[in-house]
């Protein structure tokens, strides 16, 4: 049974406590980098006369976002030396990356793209790297420094400083680098990276419930040492570590939602299928039209930005005020329904009232449909296993979306922008439906503040089961 809306005041106070207010510092951190090595860094090599064939192969550089679950684990696990014990196992690994991002844009600041390509590709996959890695120890940190009930505020000012640092990373760069010089922007980004350092060191660790030692107790880690008599130390040692910080992630989350488990795994993976599978066709749009490059700039990246801030906002508000479960199936609906209204764009024609109204409409679905989206994920996500089982979320989230947006320009060009569209809304109902279904099925979707949801790392959707069996529905 879902529980009864709060007041509106009581759900806005969410946004002045402390770990909220630090989400938005720390999104900042992860979203500055992200365009400074992608399209910031493509319009360097285009503006330095780098060949339009190598600058193409920088898309490869993004790979590193999207395989960040193969060292995820080392991040969730190893406790870095010195620092580590002087700051924590997040707040040490988090200053790592932002180490690694400022030393790679530094380092490009300093580099003449059309004569050292192969440097500039180093430099960048070393802030790809350090950016991937921060994203793991930020997701880990919201988790666990917030209860469930202010998961979905965390994200939504996780979502506005993201949004932030992509705005300053791409226009504050180009602005920069037109006034001055691409080096000085690279070296000005470098510096900002500055205010995820800060954040780092003046906010506390947060706390684990689950230390290493803890997980080695588990059946499977007992089992393996007892069957390992005779092997050498260090492979008992390497076998325990990859059991412990590998495998039991995965068997955790099956042994808690049991047949559910599956179910959640397809749902992960279509919820953001429509507008994910749209994106790379929205900009061909508006140039088929015949809008101009300034009205696509100030519509999409300025006015667009500002709502899908204010649809990350209102989705932390109404997650706070109605429950994650009932915001999961608005959500869903909301970046699906959309894309009707580029469908109507592109039987419209070049009409700029009708192209502010689709941003507006797609930008607050999927401002509000993130922020949801996230919270949902973190309510998955156990407080022993953090790191290691959202950034395999995180990367399921993307992969169905990306791969049938590969097959976006074949479609558009048999069916035309218009029968896309309608296409793309279509695929996204059976989120809709399956947030429907989870919602009746997983109650904790809608557990007030009183709840004791924080401790992901206990219940289980089938008690009646053994601790620690696995669920019969792998």
């Amino acid at each position: 049974m879902q529980r009864e809306p709060r007041n509106w005041l009581s759900s806005l106070r969410v946004y002045l406590r402390a770990p909220v207010v630090t989400l938005l510092f720390l999104g900042f951190s992860a979203g500055l980098p992200y365009l400074l090595v992608f399209s910031t860094l493509t319009a360097w090599l285009e503006d330095s006369g780098v060949e339009v064939a190598a600058i193409g192969f920088f898309s490869w550089v993004g790979l590193l976002y999207s395989i960040k679950l193969f060292w995820a684990p080392i991040v969730d696990r190893v406790q870095l030396p010195l620092i580590g014990r002087w700051l924590g196992q997040r707040r040490s690994w988090m200053l790592l990356g932002q180490a690694l991002i400022a030393a790679g844009l530094v380092g490009l600041s300093g580099l003449d793209p059309a004569g050292h390509l192969p440097l500039v590709a180093a430099f960048a996959l070393l802030t790809a790297f350090g950016a991937a890695t921060q994203d793991i120890v930020i997701d880990a940190y919201r988790i666990e420094s917030g209860e469930a009930a202010i998961q979905a505020a965390m994200a939504s000012t996780y979502i506005i400083g993201y949004r932030i640092g992509i705005v300053m990373a791409g226009a504050g760069a180009l602005y920069i680098a037109d006034a001055a010089s691409w080096a000085v922007a690279y070296l000005s980004m470098a510096f900002l990276v500055s205010v995820g350092v800060i954040t780092v060191l003046v906010r506390p660790e947060p706390p684990r419930p689950q230390s290493l030692s803890v997980v080695l107790f588990h059946p499977r880690v007992k089992r393996f040492l007892r069957q390992s008599h005779g092997r050498r130390h260090w492979q008992r040692q390497t076998g325990v570590w990859l059991i412990a910080a590998v495998i039991c992630p995965i068997s955790d989350f099956f042994q808690r939602y049991g047949r559910l488990a599956l179910w959640l795994l397809v749902f992960i993976g279509i919820y953001r299928i429509s507008d994910i599978s749209m994106a790379a066709m929205a900009n061909p749009l508006y140039l088929s039209l015949g809008f101009t490059k300034s009205d696509i700039a100030s519509v999409t990246k300025v006015f667009g930005v500002l709502m899908t801030i204010g649809g990350g906002v209102l989705g932390g508000l109404m997650v706070v005020r109605y429950g994650l479960g009932r915001m999961l199936i608005v959500g869903a609906l909301a970046v699906a329904l959309t894309n009707l209204l580029f469908a109507l764009l592109a039987n419209g024609g070049d009409s700029l009232p009708l192209l502010i109204v689709a941003i507006t409409g797609d930008n607050l679905a999927n401002g509000l449909a993130s922020t949801v989206f996230i919270a949902f994920l973190s309510s998955l996500t156990s407080r022993t296993y953090t790191a290691t089982q959202y950034a395999l979320f995180s990367s399921l989230m993307t992969l169905p979306g990306k791969f049938i947006g590969g097959f976006s320009g074949v479609i558009v060009a048999d069916v035309g922008y218009a029968s896309f569209f309608g296409i793309v809304c279509l695929l996204g109902l059976p989120a809709v439906a399956l947030a429907w279904w989870l919602s009746r099925r997983l109650p904790a979707l809608d557990l007030d503040s009183d709840s004791k949801n924080d401790e992901r790392s206990s219940p289980s959707v089938n008690d009646d089961r053994k601790e620690h069996e696995p669920a019969s529905s792998r």
